[in-house]
This record gives structure tokens, sequence and C-alpha cells, in this order.
């Protein structure tokens, strides 16, 4: 084993500054250096399901970038000082048919989360990105392509991937219309994505008030939600929405702006939803969902990131103020996305 430094969990908004150990190489493993860990709305929801006295200890982070150590004796890929990304899954079974098909994302037989999953040798919890070093099997490890930079790209391995999966899977592209419910974390990657995609992009949000944003980031237009006049003018219009809004929210005024054949793919809110069957019927029109990545499609997205100088929208706070940051963001103050600079933990 191998001591680095990091933030446990105490309590439902409590971490704690304490030495974690990593597992020693195994032969296909890398260590990385984390310098930059996004904090994502899935840290929050797991620290407030915390229970402190639970055996295991948690360690949130899921989206980080960093530069590499230390090999194992079967590392190929990579070498020390190399830069690196690692996203929110770090192993799967690798022959179901889904990681066979490149979508590790959906392993048969659960993909090993980065934190709070179950190691598939040795059967311990994973802890996570808040942390001074990760130790990762090199086939779950990214390179980072030259131009982006590396505080900007850790979200990009969450919130990043987890549009790009439909946008690309729903074919998007030149002449394609589509809209991006929600303007947050998710959302606002998925306007740059569908933007230098070639689409015609609008935003959908609940008022006009993040209008300038939204042209900021290259949409070309913003329809409020709670404006009757503005949703009904744009009926049947978007051939695709990507639905970002993380809280429980009635899908029909969504799905009446799809069009004839076009597919509203919740990535946002994953619980339980109804629909009325009529609001399917009319147009043919498709719900669907999708969530994180598989490798191909991650380091195809990490790719087009750097070709369409393509970051996230970024707040960097010192790890020690990851308390802060967790606050903030679960009353939404952040625009779009807090990233810990890790190098405090030195």
């Amino acid at each position: 084993m191998r001591t680095t430094t990091g933030w446990r969990a105490t309590g439902p908004t409590a971490l704690r500054r304490t030495p974690l150990e990593r597992r020693d190489l195994r032969p296909d493993d890398i260590a990385v250096q984390v310098d930059y860990c996004g904090v994502c709305h899935t840290d929050l929801h797991a620290l407030h399901a915390y229970d402190p006295h639970a055996e295991a200890p948690l360690v949130p982070g899921h989206e980080f970038t960093g530069v590499v150590t230390r090999t194992g004796p079967e590392v190929t890929a990579f070498s020390v000082g190399d830069q690196v990304a690692v996203g929110n899954i770090v192993d799967s079974c690798g022959v179901c048919a889904m990681c066979e098909a490149g979508q590790e994302n959906f392993c048969h037989s659960s993909p090993t989360l980065t934190y709070g999953g179950t190691d598939r040798q040795d059967g311990s919890t994973t802890l996570g990105g808040y942390a001074r070093e990760y130790v990762v099997r090199d086939a779950f490890a990214y390179a980072l392509p030259s131009g982006l930079d590396p505080a900007a790209t850790a979200p990009l391995m969450c919130a990043g991937v987890t549009v790009w999966e439909p946008l690309r899977s729903l074919g998007v592209g030149p002449g394609s219309r589509v809209a991006v419910a929600g303007l947050g974390g998710l959302g606002h990657l998925a306007v740059k994505m569908a933007v230098a995609l070639g689409a015609t992009t609008t935003v959908i949000s609940r008022t006009h008030e993040k209008r300038n944003d939204a042209l900021k980031l290259g949409a070309h237009d913003l329809i409020a939600s709670t404006d009757a006049e503005q949703m009904a003018g744009a009926r049947d219009t978007f051939d695709v929405i990507i639905d970002t809004i993380s809280a429980p929210h009635d899908l029909a005024p969504y799905l009446k702006l799809v069009a004839m054949d076009g597919t509203l793919s919740l990535v946002g809110h994953l619980g339980p939803i109804s629909v009325e069957a009529m609001d399917l019927l009319v147009g043919r029109k498709k719900l669907s969902s999708a969530g994180s990545g598989g490798r191909p499609a991650t380091a195809e997205m990490l790719q087009f990131c750097a070709d369409n100088n393509i970051g996230a929208d970024i707040e960097v706070l010192p790890s020690s103020q990851v308390e802060t940051a967790l606050d903030r963001l679960g009353r939404n103050d952040v625009r779009y996305r807090f990233v810990l600079d890790m190098s405090d933990l030195d």
C-alpha cells in the first residue's frame, strides 16, 4: 500500500483532510498525481446519503486530470510525466456484450465506479479523486490531447461525456435542430458540443434571465419554458432535445417541442417519470436516456473538444475549500462547474 492525502466524508456536508491508502500497482496500473478534480452533483448526493458510521469510507470525486507518476510493468500506453484524464468508471468485466461493444458504462455486471465502487480483484471500496493520488487501470485512463486545459477538462470526464453520448448516438450534425433544457454543468457543455457539431441550437430555461449566457456559449436562441406563447410557437420543432434538468419535472411540455420522429433524451433527472403515451404517439416521438460513456466515446469526445477548443466554464478553488464548493453547488451558485486544485494537498 502507498499513502496519499485526500478529503474523506465525515457527514452530509463535511469532509476532513486525512491520509488515504492506495493499492500497490498491479501490472496494468498507473498512478496519477491528481491536479484538478471536478465537483459533480453526484458528489453532493453521495455525501447527503452517506452514513458517517459506515464501515467503508467515502472519498468523492470522479472527474479529474493529472500526471502519471508511476506505471506497472505491463503498461505501454503511458509513461511517467504524461498528462491524463480519468472519469467515473475505472473498470468493467470486459467480456459482456456491452463491454465488447465499447459501452463499458453499461457493463452487465456493473462497471466499477471511481468512488463507492467495489474493486473487481480485492473487493475493496474505491476512493475517489478528492485526493492527491489515484491508482487506475491503464485502460480506463485517457491521454490528455494537446491544447486542452487540464482544469477545464476535468468536468468533461463526467458532464461532458454524459451529453456527448446522446448527441453522437442520435446523429446530431449540420442541419440538426437541437434544444438543450437546463443551462448548468451538463447543459452548458451540451450547448457547446451541439454548436460545434453544426446544429442549430436553442436553450430552454425557466426564464429569459440566461439568454445572454446562452448566446455567449454559442446558442442561437433561448426559449423560456414559462412563456406559453414561446412554447406554443416552438411546437414540433426540434430533432433532439437534451434534457439536463436535475429535478423531477413534467416531460409533456418538452415532448410537444420534439419534431416528428425526434427524440427527447433525459440525462439530468434519472428517477421515476410519468409519460402519457399520446405525447409519444402524436409525431412518433421517442424518449431515451444516457449516462456516462464507454472508452471509445470518451476518447472521441476528448479529441473533439481539443479540435474545437471546448472546455467547461469553471471556477477553480483550492481543495481546502471543498465544503464551500459543495455548499454553493447545492444552491446552484456556480456557472457552471467547480474544479478543485489539489496541489494544496502536498
